[in-house]
């Protein structure tokens, strides 16, 4: 973006960005987000469901019409009504057996189009939604279909450790991340979010070198670097920092509302 413009639209990531671990939304940050949302087109990009991500949008005061980018990518939607937009599967069945073999312990999930989610076990409270439908199923089970992603979870498990689990998984013909915990994300071959990104601006018909996006997580390095400005959050992990344009401050401290501030 050139130095001194101002953006013509802006991508959020949602946790550790917007909100903090403990589910808080600041005053701030909703003053902030509501006041560029009045100016220009707020895109929310999250690895969340689409299920988890409308209350959020809704909080912010989104306005009608505008598109959210779910999954880390593999889902763009409309606001409020859920309209998808664009949509992108995989086959999950290869990873579920490499992870039963090297992480026989993990957890795992995948989401169903109604927002409610199979899972070979339950996840710790709140990790798929303060209210997420769930229902337990075989291995066999979990994915008879194609899958917008496969969600792998381990709470004896560190992030270090995912890290590691995914190197040894090998994985060939999906993309991943590894989240803030023992948190993994498997989503089709070539997806992130900015991914999404490219179809909501596409929809808007203006250009990513116009584009705002800010970040904490390995899954939005592709975010950030599509982005004409990439804001990187000061709690992000240093490969996050590395890939952004600029760094902010943490979350608990306000930083996306010091960014938007600059501008709107």
């Amino acid at each position: 973006m050139k130095e001194g413009a101002r953006p013509t639209a802006v991508a959020l990531d949602i946790d550790g960005t917007l909100i903090d671990h403990d589910e808080r939304l600041s005053p701030a940050v909703v003053d902030a987000v509501r006041r560029t949302a009045a100016q220009v087109p707020v895109i929310l990009a999250t690895g969340r469901a689409w299920s988890t991500t409308r209350p959020v949008a809704e909080r912010l005061g989104l306005p009608a019409g505008g598109l959210v980018v779910c999954s880390n990518g593999a889902r763009t939607l409309r606001y409020p009504d859920g309209e998808v937009v664009d949509e992108r599967t995989f086959d999950p069945s290869t990873v579920i057996a490499s992870v039963r073999k090297y992480a026989p312990k993990a957890r795992m999930a995948v989401e169903e189009y109604d927002g409610s989610y199979l899972v070979t076990a339950p996840f710790p409270d709140g990790d798929l939604g303060r209210d997420a439908r769930i229902r337990v199923v075989g291995d066999e089970e979990l994915a008879p279909q194609p899958v917008t992603r496969l969600i792998i979870r381990d709470p004896e498990q560190s992030e270090s450790d995912f890290v590691h689990l995914a190197e040894r998984l090998g994985l060939h013909g999906v993309s991943y991340f590894v989240g803030w915990t023992a948190w993994l994300d498997i989503a089709p071959e070539g997806v992130d979010k900015s991914t999404g990104l490219k179809v909501a601006l596409a929809q808007y018909d203006l250009d990513p070198a116009g584009l705002l996006a800010i970040g904490d997580g390995r899954n939005d390095i592709e975010m950030l670097t599509y982005a004409g400005l990439g804001v990187a959050m000061g709690s992000s992990p240093d490969e996050v920092k590395a890939a952004a344009d600029e760094v902010t401050k943490p979350v608990q401290d306000d930083g996306a509302a010091a960014i938007l501030n600059r501008w709107f």
